[in-house]
C-alpha cells in the first residue's frame, strides 16, 4: 500500500478493515474459551465462565502494555519509510522481534509468582479463585509468542500490509476454536483446556508470520542472524511505545478496579459483564482500527514531510471511523440478547448483560474521537500528551468513581455510568492537545516560508 501518493480515503478503509477484522477474530476465538466452558462443563459452568472472565482485566494490562510499546515499533518504521531509510527499517525490525521474545519471558515469569496476589486482591470468590488462578497460570505460560505475534503484526501494518496478520490469525484462530472442542468435550476438561488451546494456538499464528517476514521484501525481512538489539532503534521504539504502553496499563488498572467491584456483585453479575465484554470489544476493535490507520499514515507522511496530507488523514479517519461504528453498534445491540445468550443461556446473566451493551457501545463514540485523535498525534511522535491525558480522562475519572460514587449506590448500573462519562471528558482533551498542535504545525509552516 503506497501511502504516500494518491487518494486516501480509499486506501484507509483497505488499511483498517483487515486490522478491525484480525482483532475482531482475535477476540472471537478468545471468547471461545468462554462459549464453550459455558456450554460444555454442565453444572460447573456459571462459575467456568465467571473464573474466565475474571482474568480479561489482567491479561488485558500485559498485552495492552506490550502492544503499545509495538506501537512504537510501527511508528519507528513507518517514519523510516516515509524517509526511505532502509537500514534503520531493519534495525528497528529486528531490534523489535527480540524485544516481544525478552518482554514475554519476564512477564510470564513475573506473572507466575504474582497470580495469586493478584487475585486476591481482585476479590474474585472462593468458588471461582482455583479455576481462575489455573487459568491464568496456563495462559501466562504462553506470553512470549502472545507478544511475538503483536509485534509481527505492527511490522507488517507499518508498511500497510495488513491482510498477512488477518490470514494467519484466521488460521490459528479456527485451530483454538477446534482445540477448545476436543480438551473440553472430548477430554473432560474445563479453564484448563481452553487455556492451553489458546497457548497453542498463538505460538502457531506468532510462527506463521515470523516464517512470512523471513521472505518478506528486503525492507522488512527477518533474518536469524541480525537478531539483536540496536541501542537507537530501541530508544526511538520506547519513546513513542512505552507512553502509549503504560497508559494502556495503566487503562487496564483503572479496569481492574472496576473488575473489583463487579466482583463484589457476585456470580451472576461477574458471568454477565463478562460475556458483555466478549460482544463490545467488537466495536471497540474497530474504532480502534481507525486509530491504527490514522497513526500509521501519519507516520509515513510525516517521515515523507507531507503535513497537509496527514491532517487530510485525521479528518477522513474520524469521519469513514464514526459511518462504520454506528452501523456496527446499531447491528449487535439489535441482536444483543442473542448473542449474549450463546455465552450463558441464564436469563439474568443476559438481562444484566446487555446493560453493560447498551451503555459502554453507544459510550464507544467518545473512544473512537479521542482514540483517532491519540493516533494522529502519535503518528508525529508525539505519544507522551495523549497517555497523560488518557490516563488523567479515562483512569482518573474511573479509579474517582469507584472509590466515592459507587460505595452510595452499589449497582451495576452505577459502575457502568461512569464509562460515557470518562471517555467524553478525555475526548475533550484529546481534541484541545489535537488543535495546540495543529495551530502550532501550521504557524511553523507560515514561518519557514517567510525565510
Amino acid at each position: 500500500m503506497d501511502m504516500l501518493r494518491g487518494p486516501i480515503w480509499n486506501q484507509i478503509p483497505r488499511f483498517a478493515f483487515p486490522v478491525a477484522a484480525t482483532a475482531i477474530l482475535e477476540q472471537l476465538f478468545n471468547a471461545s474459551d468462554i462459549a464453550v466452558v459455558g456450554n460444555f462443563t454442565g453444572a460447573e459452568r456459571t462459575v467456568s465462565v465467571a473464573a474466565v472472565g475474571a482474568n480479561s482485566s489482567i491479561i488485558s494490562l500485559v498485552v495492552n502494555l506490550f502492544i503499545g510499546i509495538a506501537l512504537g515499533a510501527n511508528v519507528a518504521i513507518a517514519h523510516a519509510v516515509g524517509r526511505n531509510d532502509r537500514e534503520e527499517v531493519q534495525k528497528t525490525v529486528h531490534t523489535s522481534i527480540v524485544v516481544a521474545l525478552l518482554g514475554g519471558i519476564l512477564v510470564t515469569l513475573a506473572g507466575e509468582l504474582a497470580a495469586a496476589p493478584v487475585l486476591r486482591l481482585l476479590q474474585v470468590p472462593e468458588d471461582v479463585f482455583p479455576p481462575a488462578l489455573l487459568y491464568l497460570r496456563i495462559y501466562l505460560i504462553g506470553m512470549p509468542v502472545i507478544l511475538l505475534y503483536n509485534f509481527e503484526a505492527a511490522i507488517f501494518r507499518s508498511v500497510g500490509e495488513t491482510r498477512t496478520p488477518l490470514l494467519a490469525l484466521a488460521f490459528s484462530g479456527g485451530l483454538n476454536v477446534v482445540l477448545n472442542l476436543f480438551f473440553v468435550i472430548v477430554l473432560h476438561m474445563t479453564v484448563n483446556g481452553v487455556a492451553i488451546a489458546t497457548v497453542i494456538s498463538n505460538g502457531v499464528s506468532s510462527v506463521i508470520l515470523y516464517q512470512k517476514l523471513r521472505h518478506s521484501p528486503r525492507e522488512i525481512r527477518v533474518s536469524a542472524g541480525k537478531l539483536k538489539i540496536d541501542g537507537a532503534s530501541l530508544k526511538r521504539i520506547f519513546r513513542i511505545g512505552l507512553p502509549a504502553g503504560i497508559q494502556s496499563a495503566v487503562f487496564s488498572v483503572a479496569n481492574i478496579v472496576i473488575q473489583s467491584s463487579i466482583n463484589s456483585l457476585g456470580t451472576v453479575v461477574m458471568a454477565a459483564s463478562s460475556a458483555a465484554y466478549n460482544i463490545e470489544v467488537i466495536t471497540y476493535d474497530i474504532l480502534n482500527s481507525f486509530s491504527q490507520a490514522c497513526t500509521t499514515f501519519v507516520g509515513q507522511n510525516y517521515g515523507a514531510g507531507q503535513i497537509k496530507r496527514c491532517r487530510k488523514t485525521l479528518l477522513l479517519c474520524i469521519l469513514e471511523g464514526l459511518i462504520t461504528l454506528v452501523a456496527a453498534i446499531a447491528l449487535l445491540l439489535f441482536f444483543g440478547r442473542t448473542l449474549l445468550s450463546i455465552f450463558n443461556s441464564d436469563p439474568e446473566v443476559v438481562s444484566v448483560g446487555y446493560v453493560r451493551l447498551l451503555t459502554i457501545m453507544t459510550a464507544h463514540v467518545f473512544s473512537l474521537l479521542y482514540e483517532v485523535m491519540s493516533g494522529y498525534l502519535r503518528g508525529f511522535g508525539i505519544s507522551l500528551v495523549p497517555a497523560v491525558l488518557t490516563i488523567i480522562g479515562v483512569c482518573g475519572i474511573r479509579i474517582l468513581w469507584i472509590q466515592f460514587v459507587f460505595p452510595h449506590s452499589r449497582t451495576f448500573q452505577t459502575i457502568m455510568n461512569v464509562y460515557p462519562i470518562s471517555l467524553s471528558a478525555t475526548a475533550v482533551m484529546i481534541f484541545a492537545a489535537v488543535m495546540y498542535y495543529i495551530y502550532k504545525h501550521r504557524r511553523e509552516g507560515r514561518q519557514k516560508t517567510d525565510e
